[in-house]
């Protein structure tokens, strides 16, 4: 009877057969539920389980019974009761309740099947794995995780491992903070190369805890050493963010005792290291290198000193012992290369060779800009000599302001010290000279020069030696004892800030405390953002002192120098610098909590987290403060640059804001985050942000839009220019949209339309003095001079190729695309549009037919008429006019062929910008190919030469770099005089 009973609730068909039944309701089922025979109930939860995916919406007003057999400590199907509650749970949405019983099912939950329940379920249960792991991993304290949840993971491990999935595994691995997952994912047997790039990229975009970050890394390094050709320039990336620089040193030193393709192999290194811009980091290495060169020559001398026995006295070779000492004192020259690219000599050398001869900046764009402002217009003045100095920026080209000293002299006060400071810029990189170069503005003895030129020139020599300050921190420091002027105290706290970046030099912190203590609001303000340059990234307890002083000064200067400062002494500590951003983020003034802001934006720089990103929208919508809501907004920029794509989509809805600070630090955000990258989504914000009603977004905008289409193609850039071209010549344009515009001109051919910014090293590691720079130079909007740390993260948009003796051979790659994608601008005409270039002249070829057709006719006509002079002077004319046609048709003629090519070939050195990199190849059977692999097509890249015995040709680029050792004109020839000559 209980089969008949079954058989009519379920509604099955009439001459079907149980295992082919169609149920049309699951009433009768349902009903089974209530029946006090355990087999009955469990035979309908088997049945309602197979078609609850049906009938689900009939299941679930029965989930209270389910429930209660799941609870029924004595029923024998419990996990089955417990299955069917998950996924009834999940037809109705709620996960985290279907989650829980699906644990309660066991073994029942079967994680194998492609069913979008288990893959749903499955996301789940390890979405909460990875969270409670994470908790556990950043806090340091132990989490109690359900031993269930674990069960289930691991399956679904062991499902990927099985089903040869590695990818997914590896990513179950490091989400759930695993390492010995991980190893049991590498020792499976198939973990390649492309799997640890995988895993490494996962690594540094996606782990969320630094600490387990270090431990992933870790583990890294030591697989890749595992492979049967180590990446050594990978494993030394890892070290670099490791902060191992004596790993490091002995991988190099390692590779300089072998052949010469590892000698190549570590000069790759050392330059890669350069790139990621931690010249801490370097120095150490540097040292270590120098350290273990002098232990082994030690070793060498002891051994060569010790008493031999007679026989091996004998043996040796007269002479042999002094041959052996002077190979142990000789030196090293691939030591010696080695060091002077660590120490960042050639690579600063290369740099501002390849600007100085690559410089393709307009120069009538600047006469036209100049003659487009008005004179007395001092905001408009001073940013057309801040965009020259951008589109000169390492260069060495200063010649439109010695062409133009009246117009220049017209700068007084403040701005003759950001005139003098873009000194400093045009001249980057001037290493051995700068100096001399600034010698007629810096302070000196008994000078009476103006104080707003000598503290500027302080800060210039501060610009040009940013990072490698060596050579000029003592006489910094000096100029910054000796002044008087807070001007000139100014002008030195922000060199020596960035001469001594990162050093932590605790003499040059006391002589930046005392400057700091002389509650100067000009001197005070440089000196706190002096104090976080030297200190950037230590997570230093100087913040505490910093601190103290901001809550007891009175100058809102000094306190937001400091807030800043604090800031970047929090560059990368991530989760360690939690404890400073709290105190800044709850502090009631709100230039701290401002500082809180970029604090935030600089200790999480690059890693998406989570956790700053939202601190920071709450902020940017909840705190009473527009300069803390703009702050907060654009450091979304600093966190989100890794991931430029994500920005846009997160700060759209910003963008309509009613506060137009917030519309402001969106366009700065989108400038931060997609530098350089063209992206449509962030430029079709910017494109209305720069209609916006309100002056100071549209020169956000407007900056920003420059930063985004940095070396675009021209295509890209032209309708910007037109844009820019219409708001400097709008004689009603507001000044600081205008000042916006000019600025972006500048911007926008920066460094000879050369360089770049770029947040990012190629091998994905962030870039410590780019972001640093951009930070300072956000502060702009206060203090007018700051913004010349623009320069800072423009790097040379390059393929450099060098030899063994780090010289540059003659060679060719190609870029497999149309030339006139990438090519440079077109000049601009001298009158007439100032920003727009000219189109190139079409000259056709029937064009010319029918003039020399013309030309006939008239020659007939004249020579009826007998007019045989003048007839031969047009003969003349027309020999010569049809001489410039035929010139323009060969011109026509090779601008077609180049429009038609398809491919370029390029000479080394060239610029290459980043969206090219993956057109360029080196070209089959080439003389020269990359030490470190095919794929580097842009940076500095050493080359082995596959025939080593044949004569080279070696490219010269001749600049000057040492100051001329005597200015006197030279002695007249001797002569002897003859009186008895007429």
């Amino acid at each position: 009877m209980a089969s008949a009973a079954v058989a009519k609730g379920t509604g099955m068909k009439k001459g079907q057969g149980e295992a082919h039944a169609t149920l049309t309701s699951a009433q009768g089922l349902i009903a089974l539920l209530d029946e006090d025979d355990d087999r009955l109930r469990a035979h309908a939860l088997k049945q309602l389980d197979r078609v609850v995916p049906d009938l689900w919406f009939e299941v679930s007003s029965s989930i209270a019974t389910i429930e209660a057999l799941y609870e029924d400590e004595s029923f024998t199907e419990r996990s089955l009761a417990a299955l069917l509650a998950s996924k009834v749970f999940y037809h109705l949405g709620e996960l985290q309740e279907s989650l829980t019983y699906a644990l309660c099912a066991g073994k029942l939950f079967d994680v194998t099947e492609r069913s979008d329940y288990v893959q749903t379920i499955v996301g789940k249960c390890i979405d909460e794995y990875v969270k409670r792991r994470e908790k556990a991993e950043v806090s340091g304290e132990e989490v109690q995780i359900d031993s269930r949840l674990e069960a289930i993971v691991q399956r679904m491990f062991s499902r990927c491992l099985e089903d040869g999935q590695l990818e997914q595994a590896i990513g179950i691995a490091l989400d759930s903070c695993q390492l010995d997952l991980l190893r049991a994912v590498a020792e499976h047997g198939q973990f390649d190369k492309d799997l640890l790039t995988y895993a490494l990229n996962v690594c540094k975009n996606l782990i969320v805890s630094r600490k387990f970050r270090e431990k992933a890394l870790r583990l890294m390094v030591d697989l890749y050493k595992q492979l049967p050709q180590p990446d050594w320039v990978v494993i030394s990336q890892c070290l670099m963010f490791l902060d191992e620089p004596a790993a490091v040193a002995e991988i190099l030193r390692d590779l300089l005792s072998k052949d010469a393709d590892s000698v190549l192999l570590a000069y790759q290194i050392a330059f890669d290291l350069f790139e990621n811009e931690q010249p801490q980091f370097l120095s150490r290495v540097s040292d270590f290198v120098e350290g273990a060169s002098k232990a082994v020559a030690v070793k060498e001398e002891e051994g060569a000193a010790q008493p031999m026995d007679a026989d091996s006295q004998d043996a040796t070779p007269s002479g042999a012992g002094d041959v052996k000492q002077e190979a142990s004192g000789a030196e090293d020259p691939s030591l010696d290369k080695l060091q002077s690219i660590l120490q960042g000599d050639v690579p600063v050398k290369l740099h501002l060779e390849f600007l100085h001869s690559k410089t393709k900046t307009d120069y009538t764009i600047l006469k036209n800009l100049k003659a487009s402002v008005e004179t007395r217009n001092s905001v408009c003045h001073s940013a057309i000599i801040f965009a020259n100095a951008l589109m000169y920026m390492g260069t060495t080209v200063d010649t439109f302001l010695r062409e133009h000293l009246d117009w220049l002299a017209r700068a007084t006060n403040w701005a003759k010290f950001s005139a003098t400071a873009g000194l400093g810029v045009i001249h980057r990189g001037q290493l051995t000279q700068g100096q001399f170069l600034m010698a007629p503005y810096l302070p000196s003895e008994g000078s009476s020069g103006s104080p707003f030129s000598e503290g500027g020139a302080l800060y210039a020599l501060g610009l040009m030696h940013c990072d490698k300050g060596k050579v000029i921190r003592d006489f910094l420091l000096q100029s910054l004892r000796n002044a008087t002027s807070e001007v000139v105290q100014h002008g030195a706290c922000l060199g020596i800030g960035l001469a001594a970046l990162g050093t932590d030099d605790e003499e040059v912190f006391e002589d930046l405390k005392n400057a700091l203590y002389t509650d100067s609001a000009v001197a005070g303000e440089a000196a706190g953002i002096a104090i976080g340059l030297l200190s950037v990234g230590t997570g230093s307890d100087k913040t505490e002192q910093m601190l103290a002083y901001a809550h007891d000064t009175q100058h809102e200067k000094i306190t937001r120098g400091l807030a800043l400062g604090c800031a970047l002494i929090s560059y990368g500590r991530e989760e360690s610098a939690d404890a400073l951003i709290l105190q800044l983020c709850q502090d009631q003034n709100p230039i701290l909590r401002y500082g809180g802001m970029f604090s935030i934006g600089l200790a999480y720089s690059g890693t998406m987290s989570n956790f700053a990103i939202q601190k920071l929208l709450h902020f940017a919508v909840s705190d009473v403060s527009d300069d803390v809501r703009r702050a907060a907004v654009m450091c979304l920029g600093f966190v989100m640059y890794s991931q430029p794509d994500q920005c846009p989509h997160t700060v759209a809805l910003l963008s309509e804001s009613f506060n137009p600070h917030v519309r402001y630090g969106v366009a700065m955000a989108l400038g931060i985050a997609c530098a350089g990258t063209g992206m449509k989504e962030a430029l079709a914000i910017l494109t209305v942000l720069s209609k916006d009603a309100v002056d100071f977004v549209r020169q956000g905008a407007l900056i920003a839009t420059s930063m985004v289409l940095l070396q675009q193609p021209e295509s890209k850039v032209q309708p910007f220019r037109k844009r820019l071209d219409k708001i400097v010549s709008d004689k009603h344009e507001d000044v600081m949209c205008k000042m916006g515009a000019i600025i972006s001109v500048g911007l926008i051919d920066a460094g000879g339309r050369n360089v770049n910014i770029r947040l990012r090293s190629r091998n994905g590691f962030p870039r410590l003095l780019s972001v640093v720079g951009l930070a300072v130079f956000t502060q702009y909007w206060y203090w007018y001079p700051l913004s010349y740390f623009l320069s800072l993260p423009l790097s040379p948009a390059a393929l450099i190729g060098l030899n063994d003796k780090l010289e540059m051979p003659k060679f060719d790659v190609v870029s497999k695309c149309k030339p006139s994608v990438f090519a440079y601008a077109q000049p601009v005409e001298s009158s007439g549009s100032i920003l727009v270039g000219r189109a190139p002249t079409a000259v056709l070829s029937t064009t010319a037919k029918a003039k020399a057709r013309q030309a006939k006719k008239e020659d007939a006509k004249k020579s009826s008429s007998g007019e045989a002079e003048k007839m031969e002077t047009e003969d003349e004319e027309r020999e010569k006019q049809q001489k410039e046609e035929e010139k323009k048709a060969e011109e026509e003629k090779k601008a077609k062929a180049a429009a038609d090519a398809t491919e370029e070939l390029k000479e080394n050195p060239t610029r290459v910008v980043p969206s090219q990199e993956r057109h360029m190849q080196y070209l089959e059977g080439s003389r020269f190919t990359p030490i470190a692999g095919g794929s580097r097509s842009a940076g500095i890249v050493l080359l082995k030469d596959n025939e080593p015995g044949k004569e080279c040709e070696i490219v010269s680029i001749p600049v000057t770099t040492e100051a001329p050792a005597n200015t006197e004109p030279p002695p007249p020839e001797p002569f002897e005089f003859n009186s008895n000559l007429d």
